[in-house]
């Protein structure tokens, strides 16, 4: 019996060896991916939708890396909180710059009673 669990600890030795060593195109190991977020966000202008999209956080053992995700979640909701008050800024500009009394309906209805009225 302990010839037979030699000869097999023997085989099973020679298979891996020759599986790690023979195995494979005898090229390099792939590249690992970074620990580190390679391209960051541009800081010269702002986001858009595809510096959102081509974004790839690196991974660790457990997951993503928090500092590079609590960065990127920064970044973004700064950039939005900005449009957002600007928006805001745009919208009360228009709001101050139409006419009392003016709106599109209206003008509409007008010209049509004009029109008729005409006839």
């Amino acid at each position: 019996m302990f010839l037979f669990l030699l000869i097999t600890l023997v085989v099973v030795v020679g298979a891996v060896t020759l599986a790690v060593v023979g195995g494979g195109d005898g090229g390099q190991l792939a590249e690992a991916p970074p620990d580190r977020l390679d391209d960051p966000l541009p800081a010269d202008r702002p986001l858009d939708r595809e510096d959102v999209e081509a974004l790839r956080l690196p991974m660790t053992l457990r997951g993503y890396r928090m500092a590079d995700v609590d960065d990127v979640l920064g970044r973004l909701g700064a950039e939005l909180a900005e449009r957002d008050a600007r928006i805001a800024e745009l919208e009360e500009a228009l709001a101050g710059a139409r006419t009392p009394g003016y709106d599109d309906g209206e003008a509409a209805g007008g010209q049509a009673d004009f029109e008729g009225s005409g006839s």
